[in-house]
């Protein structure tokens, strides 16, 4: 590596096993190769909080769930795709506490389980996170939209929230990726109720305009070399299309207002569709 000062880029994402490649590729010293200086921060907060630090110059680079920076994008996040980190979509369990009554999703939008009778409460990182929007799409795909509308939330801001909420009686349910909260089923503290698998790539990566005038280069150099879930910078601009029409339909986003795919990628990005 020549003398240059190493780039330093900061990147984002949660710490669950999509992102050990990244560690890996660090620990190796490949990007080091490269003259790029990855800073990696543990977002346990997930998307919502990963969305923040973008809006806020605090990371360069995010990896987060499609549909989260999709929404986020449309509400002003200067951030943009630079393509499909993780293409196979991502299976989210839905929790509740082991004393439960519940014993199939559908039961939580069929027989309301709190207040009196109220619509379910569903515990949410932040809102506009993935365990917000899923609610909304689970919602949707087993008991209709007027179910979906009269979801509502409690804000928890990590899986830690979530278990203090389920057990004190806050939030009928949870959704989270069915792998990382196995342990919390496997030890009697949760049971799983149902599952939902996204309708599209779990995982994408964004980046501010800071970040991709001046590291371009070193973005898509991390997002390549070393890192072998990582894509070009590529995506299907019609499942862009199809995750915002979703969101859309949901009362996510203003149907009138969906912003083209064109708009939700940088420049560096070619349609996948046209291959």
């Amino acid at each position: 590596m020549s003398s240059t000062a190493a780039r330093v880029l900061r990147v984002g994402g949660v710490p669950e096993h999509f992102n050990a490649p990244w560690h890996t590729a660090a620990k190796a010293g490949l990007f080091a190769e490269r003259g790029i200086d990855v800073r990696w921060t543990d977002f346990p907060g997930g998307t919502g909080a990963m969305a923040k630090a973008l809006r806020d110059g605090e990371l360069d680079v995010a990896i987060l769930l499609t549909e989260g920076i999709v929404a986020d994008i449309h509400r002003g996040n200067p951030a943009r795709l630079v393509g499909t980190y993780v293409s196979s979509p991502l299976t989210w369990g839905i929790h509740v506490a082991a004393d439960s009554p519940l014993t199939d999703a559908a039961q939580l939008y069929s027989q309301p389980a709190g207040d009196g009778g109220a619509s379910p409460r569903f515990a949410v990182s932040r809102m506009t996170s993935g365990s917000h929007l899923m609610a909304f799409v689970d919602a949707q795909q087993r008991a209709g939209e007027a179910a979906a509308a009269s979801l509502r939330f409690e804000i928890v801001g990590s899986l830690e929230g979530a278990r203090e909420a389920l057990r004190e009686g806050r939030a009928d349910g949870f959704m989270w990726e069915k792998f990382t909260t196995k342990p919390l089923v496997d030890s009697g503290e949760w049971r799983r109720v149902g599952e939902c698998v996204t309708p599209w790539p779990c995982f994408a990566l964004a980046a501010t305009p800071a970040a991709l005038g001046g590291l371009s280069g070193e973005i898509l150099g991390a997002s390549r070399h070393g890192v072998s879930w990582a894509s070009s910078p590529s995506a299907s601009f019609s499942t862009l299309r199809t995750v915002a029409e979703t969101l859309g339909r949901l009362g996510v986003l203003e149907p009138a207002s969906l912003l083209p795919p064109e708009q939700l990628v940088c420049e560096l990005v070619s349609d996948t569709d046209r291959f």
